[in-house]
């Protein structure tokens, strides 16, 4: 019996060591995507307008009309108020009286003094009459002059009764009703309502001071385009938008970096056009502008990239189909492709599938695919 199973045991024994291995683990690679790209900063902003105008009573008086609806669009010359112009009109037709007086005796100072250069020929007047009616020629000369200006003071204050848009924009609500007593003295004046216009609007937002440095650097290089025309291109969206549909251009950098934040004021302009008016005064906003050259970057997925011991790194197929380690520097994403720095070349297979079932040194069943469904050299925009 015991010779029976030492027989049966050497039997059993190669069969189990001829048992079938484990197949090489199936893992899907693909090769880096090679794209133009501009890499952005990115930075919190807020829309403010170009101009923005608080509409005043310029004189006193009672207020007769109000001439919009609040919250319209509003061209400039447009008529929005109506102070009471009687008072006005009166006043200018009493200056305009005063000036006829004066242009009157103005006529008949000119004739007695016409006269008395005649009559200081022959003697008949003295030298003191003659003095006295040539000094009184340049008075009513001079009251003429005054006349004229209390005309064109009382037309203007005539011409404030009637108050219009200084700009075109969008108004805000009406202040003071109808009926109303407004105060237009200096310094004391009644606001009435206030404009913002509308095209362009201005976007300022805080860089801070890496950014700015790193500006200066591409711009001492000369590789930002359109610094030397003055036209470098940002972009801005809403909080909810996404892509950067707004297109527009810096156009302002603050002269000093504030001590207590280390940052410097930026502002970007950008168009509003009718009808939508999308943007709007006071909205805060994304806007970013390039940090970066145009340059031609290897993408992978971002699923590919792994964190060993706080390190980046991606898995790697060779032509034997052994998988190899490679420690990478990775920048911001792009259209769901992360930008690797270095660490991969163009030709490599890159595991972006089943990284978690591989090993450095083991071998793999890699199956090919595209890293993108549209790989082209189209420029790429980025952000961090």
């Amino acid at each position: 019996v015991a010779f029976a199973a030492l027989v049966l045991a050497g039997c059993q024994k190669p069969a189990a060591s001829q048992m079938p291995q484990q197949p090489p683990p199936a893992v899907t690679v693909s090769q880096p995507v090679q794209k133009e790209i501009v890499e952005w900063d990115e930075f919190p902003g807020r829309l403010e307008p170009v101009a923005m105008v608080e509409v005043r009573a310029r004189v006193t008086g009672y207020l007769q009309s109000v001439n919009f609806k609040d919250g319209a669009e509003v061209n400039k010359g447009d008529l929005l108020f109506v102070i009471d112009p009687r008072p006005f009109q009166a006043e200018l037709e009493r200056a305009q009286a005063d000036l006829k007086q004066a242009e009157t005796r103005l006529a008949l100072a000119q004739n007695e003094w016409n006269r008395s250069e005649k009559l200081l020929v022959s003697k008949a007047i003295s030298d003191e009459e003659a003095d006295s009616r040539r000094k009184m020629v340049e008075q009513t000369q001079a009251a003429i002059q005054s006349a004229k200006a209390t005309v064109d003071v009382a037309k203007l204050n005539l011409d404030y009764t009637r108050i219009v848009a200084p700009i075109s924009g969008r108004i805000g609500r009406k202040l003071i009703t109808e009926g109303n007593l407004v105060n237009g003295s200096q310094g004391q004046s009644t606001l009435l309502t206030t404009i913002v216009s509308l095209d362009p609007l201005y976007c300022y937002f805080d860089a801070d001071e890496p950014a700015v440095q790193k500006f200066q650097k591409l711009a001492r290089e000369g590789k930002l385009e359109g610094l030397r025309e003055g036209k470098i291109p940002c972009e801005l969206e809403l909080a909810n938008e996404t892509g950067y549909p707004h297109k527009g251009l810096l156009d302002f950098f603050n002269n000093t970096l504030d001590p207590t934040t280390g940052t410097l004021r930026v502002r970007g302009v950008f168009p509003n056009p009718a009808p939508e008016r999308i943007l709007q005064s006071g909205f805060f906003a994304r806007i970013r502008v390039p940090g970066s050259a145009k340059y031609l970057a290897l993408q992978v997925p971002d699923e590919a990239i792994g964190i060993d011991q706080g390190r980046k790194m991606v898995f790697v197929v060779n032509a034997t189909n052994v998988v190899e380690y490679r420690k990478v520097e990775v920048g911001p994403v792009v259209n769901g492709l992360r930008i690797v720095r270095a660490g991969i070349q163009p030709g490599d297979w890159v595991v972006v599938n089943g990284t978690s079932f591989v090993r450095p040194g083991a071998k793999v069943n890699p199956t090919k695919a595209a890293a993108s469904p549209a790989v082209n050299n189209a420029t790429a925009t980025a952000q961090q």
